[in-house]
């Protein structure tokens, strides 16, 4: 198997984007091209103004700088990519499933299929097939048939390499990884391809943290470390909701628990609600691959989690309506944060998408604030539902640059995402312009050190009882 010189990775997304600028910062010697059907991003990656990447990535910027045009380049012409590649990542988007079998549950793996389809049919010699994507246990199997029985005799070997990276720290997780998994075939050629990306990981981790396997421990791997992930995010949420009713503070029942070595603090916060591209899907996945092989017992245990997050937020959106006197109708409530975490400006599953709904269809106007995300991306999100009229979101639903403008003549503050910012606003500012009473509802548990109870603010904190002041 001769060295890889050449990689391609089809799908210039949130995984596909960074990991392979940090593989092309890490190793110059190697040519990495990032390929994507979509234009617009590719521009966008290659724009002059660092500004502009499509994603927005603590650090990434800086990354991109050192290597693009050196050896990393980003293109739409994939049959070129995939021609010239050594090494072919995949890393296109993995959706659950809207349609058919599976709907609701299955991940939908049409455009997975349609890579390894242009890939049997471009390809002219030997290639190493690298999964990023996100995928089901045994997709490797059905890849290698389509190539094999589709391509033009050359020999594919097929590995398993899931991400596990955090939004908002994905530059971070990639140069200082706890852990790299490589799942193969236990044959000669397997092992002589999982080496080869062995190698290139190894040019800056150290080979401890480079773990091998088969293909299908890797598969699963990646699905069950986002459950356990998400499952003690809704075991804290659910925590929350019976210390507001028991007087019992969450943060401290947190803190008491992360305490013992065994549990530790991590994932221990209360918020409105776990969001972005992969715990949801992960765990439904999971829990379709279980039903389908008659393991209903372990399919109802992980479906738990997605109930119990679904209720967290729905049961926030509800705390709003009831506290403004059982109707939000023609009220105005701000949002601080439209993302799914801090330092991102990924919105998918996020739980401000979903209060929103709720609080549309009670009829209320929605003003947006977030640092990152475009307003585009917002109407884009709830459209996207297909739950609210279009004439209704772009009547009642309002995004703003400024976040004094959002919180002015708000009857209540919605605090769903925890941008570091949000803490240093001038809140004695912000109360003087809201109608009174002044409402924040603070589902991310940023605002306990800000005692806004002595400028008069009614604050409802997860986890605890709703607090007011009478100044």
């Amino acid at each position: 198997m001769r060295p890889t010189k050449n990689i391609c990775c089809i799908g210039a997304g949130y995984v596909g984007g960074p990991t392979m600028s940090v593989i092309a910062q890490k190793n110059p010697s190697i040519k990495v091209t990032c390929v994507d059907l979509n234009e617009s991003r590719i521009k966008a990656w290659n724009n002059e103004n660092l500004d502009n990447l499509p994603i927005y990535e603590p650090g990434l910027a800086e990354v991109v700088a050192e290597a693009r045009g050196r050896n990393l380049f980003f293109s739409t012409d994939v049959d070129k990519a995939i021609d010239e590649a050594d090494m072919i990542f995949i890393s296109v988007n993995t959706p659950t499933k809207t349609y058919g079998e599976g709907k609701g549950m299955a991940a939908d793996l049409k455009y997975i299929e349609l890579c390894a389809r242009q890939i049997a049919r471009v390809a002219t010699n030997d290639k190493i097939i690298v999964e990023k994507s996100t995928l089901p246990v045994r997709t490797a199997e059905a890849v290698k048939s389509i190539l094999d029985h589709t391509g033009n005799g050359v020999n594919f070997q097929i590995l398993s390499n899931p991400e596990f990276l955090a939004e908002g720290t994905a530059i971070q997780d990639l140069q200082n990884a706890d852990r790299v998994l490589i799942g193969g075939e236990n044959t000669e050629d397997g092992k002589l391809a999982m080496q080869e990306l062995v190698n290139i990981y190894a040019s800056w981790l150290p080979k401890d943290r480079i773990l091998t396997t088969n293909v299908w421990s890797s598969e699963l791997s990646k699905l069950v470390a986002n459950a356990f992930l998400a499952q003690r995010v809704s075991s804290i949420n659910a925590i929350s909701e019976l210390c507001e009713v028991t007087e019992a503070d969450v943060q401290e029942v947190a803190k008491a628990i992360g305490k013992d070595s065994r549990i530790g603090p991590k994932f221990l916060n209360a918020s409105v609600g776990f969001g972005g591209s992969c715990f949801q899907k992960d765990i439904l996945n999971l829990v379709y691959i279980s039903k389908s092989l008659g393991l209903n017992e372990v399919a109802d245990y992980w479906e738990q989690v997605i109930i119990m997050n679904d209720h967290q937020k729905n049961r926030f959106a509800r705390k709003i309506v009831k506290t403004l006197y059982n109707t939000v109708a023609d009220k105005k409530i701000a949002f601080l944060g439209w993302a799914f975490k801090k330092d991102t400006n990924d919105t998918r599953e996020s739980a401000a998408i979903y209060i929103a709904e709720k609080l549309l269809h009670e009829q209320a106007n929605i003003t947006i604030y977030d640092p990152k995300v475009k307003e585009h991306q917002i109407f884009s999100d709830l459209e996207y539902l297909g739950t609210l009229d279009p004439e209704i979101i772009k009547q009642r639903v309002r995004v703003v640059n400024d976040p004094y403008l959002a919180m002015d003549q708000a009857h209540a503050i919605a605090i769903l995402t925890e941008w570091d910012e949000f803490i240093t606003y001038d809140w004695r500012r912000v109360y003087d312009k809201m109608v009174k009473p002044a409402f924040v509802f603070d589902g991310r548990g940023i605002t306990d050190g800000l005692n806004l109870e002595k400028y008069d603010f009614q604050v409802f904190r997860l986890g605890k009882s709703i607090t007011t002041n009478k100044g």
